[in-house]
């Protein structure tokens, strides 16, 4: 497949994660609990994957599991928070920054270079977060700390991607389902800590809840990692950013009324996207 086909079919399925987060928190089921049983199971597909294509030289994939300790692992705590708490279409669109926070990072520590295309990309995005934050047309259970857990998550993403960037992994020789295995081993080890520590109980049907969230979540890296082995960032980049209106399209068609869609919602997702591709491209 294609880098384009291979990212696009990323984005969906990140989309698809989200929403599914929420249907397995509206079961009951813990937070704390939803953040390992989405990474165990994604941490299987993703060593499946690795284990067809004959790729076990872990230890040369020490950067991703310095990466996977933010990103899936601290990110997915924050993540499943904030589908709790603002809804899986709010925090689709702010996690959908993503391409803000890392442009900040790498002009800050990496000394990239300033042009117009990155500057109208992140007015792009503000903009977008404006509507976000200042909508009316809010669900019942709605909290703006969700919000605040989503830029959590989202600042680490960022942050994982320009760690990576910065270890120069861009020429390594590790292959993209060893890559995808050892970023989500490490955050696997991470959630277990953390689900540790808050003794949140772990039942079958918790994990039953999550399975379907977790396999999205694998294939999703997997796609993700391939795209990016295959395409150049600026290529790649902007499809991906597409997330956030996966994120918002799937709320609407599986959750409805519950999530209150309005149009400076969509107003807010076009232009976040907008602006990532935007930053993607001139990157």
């Amino acid at each position: 497949m294609t880098p384009i086909v291979l990212g696009a079919l990323s984005a969906f399925l990140f989309g698809a994660m989200t929403v599914f987060i929420r249907v397995a928190l509206r079961t009951g089921a813990a937070p704390e609990a939803g953040t390992l049983f989405t990474i165990l199971p994604a941490l299987v597909v993703t060593a499946a994957w690795a284990a067809v294509r004959g790729e076990w030289d872990v230890a040369s994939a020490w950067p991703f599991l310095l990466a996977g300790l933010l990103a899936p692992g601290i990110s997915q705590i924050l993540f499943t928070f904030a589908v709790r708490d603002a809804g899986a279409s709010r925090a689709s669109v702010a996690v959908g920054t993503a391409p803000l926070f890392a442009v900040a990072i790498a002009l800050a520590f990496l000394d990239e270079p300033l042009i117009a295309g990155l500057v109208v990309g992140a007015a792009l995005i503000v903009g977008g977060g404006i509507l976000l934050v200042s909508e009316r047309a809010q669900p019942e259970h709605f909290r703006r700390l969700g919000l605040l857990l989503a830029v959590g998550a989202t600042i680490a993403f960022a942050t994982r991607d320009n760690i990576i960037r910065w270890l120069g992994t861009e020429a390594t020789a590790v292959e993209p389902g060893l890559a995808a295995f050892a970023t989500m081993l490490a955050g696997a080890a991470v959630t277990s800590c953390f689900v540790a520590l808050s003794r949140a109980p772990l039942t079958r049907r918790a994990a039953g809840a999550f399975l379907p969230a977790a396999l999205c979540y694998g294939v999703s890296y997997i796609f993700l990692f391939e795209a990016f082995y295959r395409g150049r960032v600026s290529v790649v980049s902007p499809i991906v950013a597409t997330e956030s209106l996966w994120g918002v399209t799937l709320s609407w068609l599986v959750l409805r009324q519950s999530e209150r869609i309005g149009l400076r919602l969509v107003a807010g997702a076009a232009l976040v996207v907008a602006g990532g591709v935007l930053i993607g491209v001139s990157r």
